[in-house]
């Protein structure tokens, strides 16, 4: 116990210490903590899906979905509902099949250390994710971690190693949480063809923002394994990889993230696959507000002449000092903004940024006050 309260003595005086807020309610746009209502800047429901009470009305007319499952599918947890927001998500992707998991960090977990073994190996952004990281760590293969996005290291890496290990995956996120930047997707497909490895894209931060029907940045490219999450632009809850039936098939057998987790309810399955499937238009209306709302921001950014990484939604302000991105986040909370510090383990050591996260009920004039109270400090 005393080497416990060290080591949280050492995150305090580190300004590392996190606590979980007491987030009372939220609205479009809008949190409120601790008695106290903010411009949400913090959140990942990049559509404003999880706040609209009239979605939730509508779905909510005549259904008498069950509120548990009560065990993992492999027993009784399964039911129609999952069959249908599988077969929709194959459909989204021109996939074979595809499998429901609970977490989007279960989700990379699972397909990872499922797929990887003794004398195989994957290669990994070296800023990818830390369910991606935990998955390769978990598996009892090799990995190796490529600079970011920097593809002449990913080959360089690829022809020295590749051909010492059996099956090979190179994965990479296609949004970055953090920096908000972009993939190379066809520079990645031309690597994996190269050197005969499977190609794993995390489209979390990219599903229903980017790409046609909502698929990201990797639709309709030769991609085989494709994860993403439902709890973000969705604004549900549950995850998803969509690929070909024998790996689909290969993870319902070895994945224990899946095979040992108690199945999502069904009330959730079928409220995905309702937006999914009968609120399209719904979605894309949001998802062209958050188009909108995002060349403004870069507009905005341009003409200040603030340099950032992004080419999305998620716009990274980068402090490096851990203190002072604590006290401008404070500063910020104080005239109105919620935008937690975001700090080591999280991103690596100096790069504590704030995190701006973008979304459809978001307004451009109060990123630009935003902006005056950072540079102000």
């Amino acid at each position: 116990m005393k080497r416990i309260v060290e080591e949280l003595d050492v995150l305090k005086n580190n300004a590392q210490f996190r606590c979980i807020p007491d987030i009372e309610s939220k609205s479009d746009g809008k949190i409120v903590v601790d008695g106290k209502e903010y411009v949400n800047f913090a959140s990942n429901d990049y559509l404003g899906i999880s706040t609209k009470k009239d979605l939730r009305q509508e779905f909510l007319q005549n259904t008498d979905y069950l509120m548990s499952t009560a065990s993992a599918r492999l027993l009784t947890g399964s039911s129609p509902e999952y069959r249908q927001l599988e077969n929709t998500v194959a459909k989204l992707w021109n996939k074979e099949a595809a499998l429901i998991f609970n977490t989007g960090y279960q989700c990379n977990l699972g397909v990872i250390s499922a797929l990887i073994g003794k004398g195989d190996v994957v290669f990994s952004d070296k800023l990818n994710h830390a369910s991606i990281i935990d998955g390769m760590q978990l598996s009892r293969g090799e990995f190796f971690r490529y600079k970011h996005l920097d593809y002449e290291n990913l080959e360089n890496i690829l022809k020295a190693k590749r051909g010492q290990y059996n099956r090979a995956i190179i994965v990479s996120e296609s949004v970055f949480s953090m920096d908000g930047d972009v993939a190379d997707i066809d520079k990645l497909i031309e690597l994996k063809n190269k050197y005969d490895c499977i190609l794993m894209i995390d489209e979390a931060h990219a599903f229903c923002c980017f790409g046609k029907n909502f698929t990201g940045v990797s639709f309709g490219k030769d991609v085989d394994i494709v994860t993403a999450t439902f709890g973000k632009a969705v604004g549900s809850f549950g995850a998803f990889c969509t690929a070909s039936r024998p790996i689909i098939e290969y993870l319902i057998n070895k994945a224990r993230s899946f095979i040992f987790s108690t199945s999502i309810p069904p009330i959730n399955i079928a409220w995905s696959n309702w937006l999914l499937t009968h609120k399209q238009d719904y979605l894309k209306e949001q998802r062209a507000k958050l188009d909108t709302l995002v060349y403004e921001v870069h507009t905005i950014l341009n003409q200040r002449g603030i340099i950032t990484p992004s080419g999305s939604h998620i716009i990274p302000i980068l402090i490096g000092d851990n203190e002072k991105t604590v006290r401008i986040s404070e500063e910020l909370r104080a005239q109105g903004f919620y935008i937690p510090a975001i700090r080591p383990p999280t991103v690596p050591q100096g790069s504590s940024r704030l995190r701006i996260s973008l979304t459809a009920d978001c307004k451009a004039e109060d990123f630009e006050r935003v902006l005056d109270i950072i540079q102000k400090d």
